[in-house]
C-alpha cells in the first residue's frame, strides 16, 4: 500500500511555476547523468505535473517526470488526461516524457533513482513531528547529489515556500513571492513548510529571518518608483550585508525569489 495521507488535492494551472523554474535552474538537474524527476502527491490534475516537464525539458530535453498518487481514482484521471495529451489534444508536447503511477513517501519507481522529487502541498495536514520521518524516507530514493523539494504555495501560487533537502539533511529555504502589490514579505509566513509554519514565534529563528526581511522591504519603499523588482533586489541585497547567508545567484532577485542556508531559520 502507497505510504501517506490522501490530500485534498487542489490544482490550478501555473500554480506551481515558481518552484518549477527554481528546480529548472537548479544545478542538480543541469548535472544529473539521468535527469529523472518524480512529482509525488500531484492532486486531482495531471496539469502540474505537464507543467513541470514542459519548464524542465527546456533545460534538459532528456527529463522525464513520474506523476505519483496515493488515490488511484486520481492516478486514473490523470492517465485519461495524458491519453488526450498523445492524441495531440492540448497545449503539450504530445511525446511529452510524463507517466503516472500510484504511490507515496516510499516512491515505487522500479528501481530507478530520481535525481529531484518535489513534494508540494503534501505535508501541510501532517504533524511537525512527522516531517523527518518523512524527509528521510524520500531523500534515501534520491540519486547520489539528489534533491528533495518540499514546500507550499497559495491556491494562485503567487506565495511559496520550499526547503531543499538531501540525504544529508536540510539545506536551505526558498521564499518566492509575487511583488506587485505586495504589502509585507512576511506573508510567506502562512505557506512556511511544515516544519517552519509553527515556528514563526518570537525567539526562533525563522521569526528573526522573516522580521529582517520585512524591516528591509520598508526600509526600501522609496525604491517603489523604479518597480517592485528593483525594491526587492535592494531588499535581498540589504540582508546579504547583514550577514544573512543567502544563496544562489543575484538575478533570481528579479522572480522575487530569495535562498537563504537552513542554518539560519532551522527550529531551536
Amino acid at each position: 500500500m502507497p505510504i501517506g495521507r490522501l490530500t485534498r488535492g487542489t490544482t490550478n494551472t501555473n500554480r506551481l511555476r515558481r518552484v518549477d523554474r527554481w528546480i529548472a535552474d537548479s544545478a542538480v538537474l543541469r548535472r544529473a547523468d539521468d535527469p529523472f524527476v518524480v512529482d509525488l502527491g500531484y492532486g486531482a490534475s495531471a496539469v502540474t505535473v505537464l507543467e513541470l516537464h514542459r519548464r524542465l525539458a527546456l533545460r534538459r530535453a532528456d527529463a522525464e517526470v513520474l506523476g505519483l498518487e496515493i488515490d488511484p481514482g486520481r492516478v486514473a484521471r490523470a492517465r485519461e488526461q495524458l491519453a488526450l495529451v498523445r492524441e495531440g489534444g492540448t497545449g503539450f508536447a504530445a511525446d511529452a516524457a510524463v507517466r503516472f503511477g500510484l504511490g507515496g513517501f516510499e516512491l515505487p519507481t522500479g528501481g530507478r533513482r530520481p535525481a529531484i522529487v518535489r513534494a508540494f502541498n503534501v505535508l501541510r495536514q501532517y504533524e511537525e513531528h512527522e516531517v523527518p520521518a518523512a524527509w528521510e524516507r524520500m531523500t534515501a530514493a534520491l540519486q547520489p547529489g539528489g534533491l528533495l523539494v518540499e514546500g507550499t504555495c497559495d491556491e494562485l501560487g503567487r506565495v511559496a515556500a520550499w526547503v531543499a533537502v538531501t540525504a544529508a539533511g536540510p539545506r536551505a529555504l526558498s521564499v518566492s513571492l509575487r511583488l506587485e502589490g505586495l504589502e509585507r514579505p512576511s506573508i510567506v509566513a502562512e505557506r512556511l513548510p511544515k516544519a517552519l509554519i509553527h515556528r514563526n514565534v518570537p525567539g526562533e529563528a525563522v521569526h528573526t529571518f522573516l522580521t529582517a526581511l520585512d524591516r528591509a522591504w520598508m526600509h526600501h519603499a522609496p525604491l517603489s518608483v523604479y518597480g517592485a523588482s528593483q525594491r526587492w533586489i535592494a531588499t535581498v541585497d540589504a540582508l546579504r550585508r547583514e550577514g544573512w547567508p543567502l544563496l544562489g545567484p543575484r538575478r533570481r532577485a528579479r522572480l522575487g525569489e530569495l535562498t537563504v542556508a537552513w542554518s539560519a531559520v532551522a527550529p531551536g
